[in-house]
């Protein structure tokens, strides 16, 4: 069973991020009043005003992205600030993960659970053949003779991995499928199909980085599962990609407003 990483942790590292930011700038407006030359002062000022600037830009939207975890509900107008934010401070947050002696994956896997629930706090009502479901090459079997990295339809369907799943999944949705072997690949593929939605299969790496690479696409994520070691025969919850695939069909608003409309009939009755 796979661990449940916690939210939290990437956020935290976001605060630490900009606390860091903000012990940079009260360093530089020591300098500032140290007594240097003219021209050296207004550089640092120059340079403490943009400091200034951006822990505000940043602050509020990391405030905006803790607001929508919060309520699961996206404010209007904040989405670019807060994806700005986040893109920004990523690498910072690895960094810190890497000083305070927290494993990488850790951290890209709460970034992935961060990203997943500010997706889920939009609704989408998207056609299903404008949703790609990217998956890594790695879930077939390493000893399969049939590639398909380059036709997914060369799949003989035997069962013996997740692909042949999958594949069944596609068909019952109208959905596009395509499989990958690296980040190149998937940027192709991305530009390729031009989707407007994602529900992308990978190990931590390669979904963080994806999800950047992708923005502003949509893209909900879902680790594979790795019982023999990474790349090599991995697995995947297909519920879990039919749960994702549904969402960004609208089938999980189209559930809530019926099951608010029923609780609304039952009131009135009483």
């Amino acid at each position: 069973m796979r661990m449940k990483i916690k939210k939290r942790i990437f956020i935290s590292l976001l605060v630490a991020s900009i606390i860091m930011f903000l012990g940079f700038t009260a360093a530089g407006i020591a300098l500032y009043l140290n007594k240097f030359n003219y021209f050296y002062r207004l550089l640092l000022l120059a340079v403490i005003a943009v400091m200034i600037v951006l822990i505000a830009i940043l602050s509020i939207g990391l405030a905006a992205t803790v607001l929508t975890l919060w309520h699961v509900k996206s404010f209007f107008g904040l989405q670019k600030l807060m994806n700005f934010s986040i893109n920004l401070l990523f690498p910072i947050a690895l960094t810190l993960g890497r000083l305070l002696h927290i494993p990488k994956d850790i951290v890209k896997s709460s970034y992935v659970e961060v990203n997943n629930k500010l997706v889920k706090s939009r609704n989408f009502r998207i056609k299903p053949d404008e949703i790609l479901v990217l998956a890594p090459h790695c879930l077939q079997r390493w000893d399969c003779p049939h590639k398909i990295t380059a036709n997914v339809s060369n799949c003989r369907r035997c069962g013996r991995c997740d692909i042949d799943k999958l594949l069944s999944l596609v068909e019952s949705k109208g959905i596009k499928l395509a499989v990958a072997t690296g980040g190149t690949l998937a940027r192709k593929i991305v530009m390729e199909y031009r989707p407007r939605a994602i529900v992308a299969i990978a190990c931590e790496r390669d979904l963080s980085e994806g999800i950047l690479d992708t923005n502003p696409i949509p893209v909900l994520g879902i680790l594979n599962i790795r019982p023999e070691g990474p790349c090599m025969n991995t697995r995947v919850d297909v519920e879990r990609v039919r749960e994702a695939v549904d969402f960004f069909l609208d089938y999980g608003l189209t559930a809530s407003l019926i099951w608010k409309g029923s609780r609304a009939d039952e009131k009135c009755k009483s």
